[in-house]
């Protein structure tokens, strides 16, 4: 059971200072993203420099500025430290994006329980792993949180928030509130899951794509094709249930149920189950470097962030009612 008394976090709306474990992508992300709402950040990473955090932090700007956020990220606001110990007891919040590994990730928050009030809430961004494995073994479990990002955190709204067995509901509803604020679009999971829920939409959307190359059906570039010119439109829109909605005419979902439920099921039946083998990753890996041949990784990188800033322009800028 959490201690009650110990859950009393600083109301979410007075949050000024926030802690950032882990300064590699996601952890730089996060980082930006806090500075443009105007907050003080305290990163933390014993491997990264400081001065190539600034550095990937300065090339955010604009895409950041773009987005409408109140505020310039000022590098200023941001304080670097190599170790945990190195002066979090001003943090209000703490964003812990270490590498994916268990157990770094629980030896991260038993450092942090030694230098951060009981009543901090810590975040996860947990690609997959779930919180009540996280909590396992910490001092207050109560206020361990999962919130799980996009990449790039800085101008993907989406968080998904879960909790473990020992976390109190009201550290769930004050991290939901938090995110809000800073102009992300949290969503709670009823309950926690290995790779929660987009991780793995994700996955089984790209095991069918590895199946397909696996097959000799396609190659690498037209199924990046089929999803960018095909259903990845509709999704920046609309889900996966309302698009089937749309496609049942008048009586919607329904009528697509009853009528072609079943070439769904047949379509399941037939998707493939690959295995990673070392020649169907070199292959994967040999056509995705052809397909990209000529555009490095800054590159596609700064596509995808002006393409992200303008499809969330398009999306302010539209209702439900369109005509």
């Amino acid at each position: 059971m959490h201690d009650q008394q110990e859950m009393t976090p600083l109301p979410f709306d007075q949050v000024r200072k926030v802690a950032v474990i882990g300064a590699g992508t996601i952890g730089a992300s996060w980082a930006a993203c806090f500075l443009a709402n105007g907050l003080e950040v305290m990163a933390v990473d014993p491997v990264v420099e400081e001065r190539d955090l600034r550095r990937a932090i300065d090339g955010m700007m604009p895409a950041l500025e773009a987005m409408g956020y109140p505020t310039p990220a000022d590098t200023s606001r941001l304080q670097f430290s190599a170790s945990i110990a190195g002066g979090l007891a001003a943090a209000q919040f703490v964003q812990e994006s270490v590498p994916e590994r268990l157990d770094l990730k629980q030896e991260t928050l038993r450092e942090l329980e030694c230098a951060i009030g009981p009543q901090v809430i810590v975040g996860s961004s947990a690609t997959a792993l779930i919180p009540s494995d996280i909590q396992e073994g910490a001092k207050h479990p109560q206020r361990v949180v999962v919130g799980h990002p996009f990449n790039p955190p800085h101008l993907i709204p989406l968080v998904e928030v879960s909790g473990g067995e020992r976390t109190a509901p009201e550290a769930l509803a004050w991290t939901m509130q938090f995110y809000r604020a800073i102009g992300k679009a949290p969503v709670l999971m009823k309950r926690e899951a290995y790779g929660h829920i987009a991780n793995r939409l994700a996955a089984a959307l790209f095991r069918e794509a590895v199946h397909l190359v696996a097959e000799g059906i396609s190659t690498v570039e037209d199924i990046d094709e089929v999803i960018t010119q095909g259903p990845g439109l509709r999704w920046a829109l609309q889900g996966p249930f309302t698009t089937y909605h749309l496609a049942g005419g008048a009586e919607g979902i329904a009528h697509y149920m009853r009528h072609l439920g079943p070439t769904q099921e047949a379509r399941w039946r037939t998707l493939g189950d690959p295995k990673l083998s070392v020649e169907l990753v070199d292959r994967i890996v040999r056509d995705v470097q052809e397909s990209v041949a000529g555009l490095s990784s800054a590159q596609l990188a700064r596509y995808r962030d002006s393409g992200l800033v303008e499809i969330h322009r398009l999306k302010e800028g539209l209702t439900a009612d369109s005509s």
